[in-house]
């Protein structure tokens, strides 16, 4: 069977849809459906205290994830280190790692939101040095190694599935984003910025000595949040509010940082749609046409809180029309 779509929960609820209860069922139960249907993986995202219910606790909806399903990767990103001890989430990760076989990934993640780093008492101006000295402990205790910590004895039990941990990639469209990931090895997933990262990130990697990983880059004309319909005029119309409360939100919190390629300047449905950008819902025919140029629907089926019974048709049709034009 094909593996043409990826699946992308946040679990934003805004007020007057959708309860949290029936949002995240959903997202269990699509995530365990789209796995016998094409799901080439979940990705699950991370926010705090936002008005809508941004996803806080991205390895509990992981692990929910994971009991439900039995080959799907499954991808934690961005994880917000920073907001964590590392040793106490070193040991979540192992057993997660251990429940599902070694299936959950990491991208690491810095944050930009000042209200976050307020909540948790982190100082945005020391953000990054706080990363490496966390991000350094975290890769330890995943190893299994004995070594102290802000004069902490640790050594983290029991021992993940996976040799030397999960795997941990690292996110950001930031120079100093790329030469974190460059410096330690690690594979770059950009949300956007300029192609030049990869340089810097090579850079970086050979300057270490070490061996570098893949660098990610998306271009502002990458398709972020795809949905598939039977009429696309419909889907608009009923979709399009829901669409419109993630791009505002989304654009309030990058305020002028502008290189992501997931940011939309639409300031309704209709602009949004003409923008044909990183939000579109296309036919059953063009999305089997996108699949077949070599990229995958990155599908967000409960975007913006949309409802359940709206969001279904779409991952549905991803998981049997577009499958069989695909057969």
């Amino acid at each position: 069977m094909p593996r043409m779509f990826m699946l992308r929960f946040d679990m934003r609820a805004p007020a007057g849809g959708p309860t949290t209860t029936d949002l995240y069922r959903t997202a269990i139960d699509m995530a365990a459906w789209g796995e016998s249907h094409g799901c080439i993986s979940t990705l699950i995202s991370e926010h705090h205290t936002s008005p809508d219910g941004y996803l806080p606790s991205p390895i509990v909806l992981a692990t929910a994830i994971a009991a439900r399903t039995t080959t799907m990767p499954i991808v934690v990103g961005a994880l917000l280190l920073n907001f964590y001890d590392p040793i106490k989430l070193a040991e979540d990760m192992v057993v997660l790692d251990i429940i599902s076989g070694g299936r959950v990934s990491y991208v690491i993640g810095l944050g930009y939101r000042p209200e976050e780093h307020a909540m948790f008492g982190v100082d945005m101006g020391t953000r990054g040095k706080l990363m490496d000295h966390k991000l350094d402990a975290l890769r330890r205790a995943l190893a299994g190694e004995r070594f102290s910590y802000d004069g902490r004895t640790v050594h983290v039990t029991p021992a993940p599935v996976t040799p030397g941990g999960p795997a941990l990639a690292y996110g950001g469209h930031s120079d100093a984003a790329a030469r974190r990931a460059g410096r330690l090895g690690l594979n770059l997933f950009a949300e956007g910025g300029s192609q030049s990262l990869v340089d810097i990130y090579n850079e970086a990697a050979n300057e270490a000595g070490v061996t570098p990983g893949f660098a990610f880059i998306p271009t502002k004309e990458s398709p972020t949040t795809v949905f598939v319909a039977d009429d696309v005029d419909r889907a608009w119309s009923e979709m399009g509010s829901y669409l419109m409360h993630d791009v505002a939100m989304y654009r309030d919190w990058m305020g002028e940082n502008r290189a992501a390629s997931s940011r939309s300047e639409a300031v309704n449905a209709d602009e949004l749609r003409a923008e044909n950008g990183p939000y579109r819902i296309l036919s059953v025919e063009e999305a089997t046409a996108q699949v077949r140029s070599g990229m995958p629907l990155g599908m967000q089926p409960l975007c913006g809180g949309l409802p359940p019974e709206l969001a279904w048709p779409s991952v549905t049709l991803a998981g049997t029309a577009v499958q069989a034009a695909l057969a």
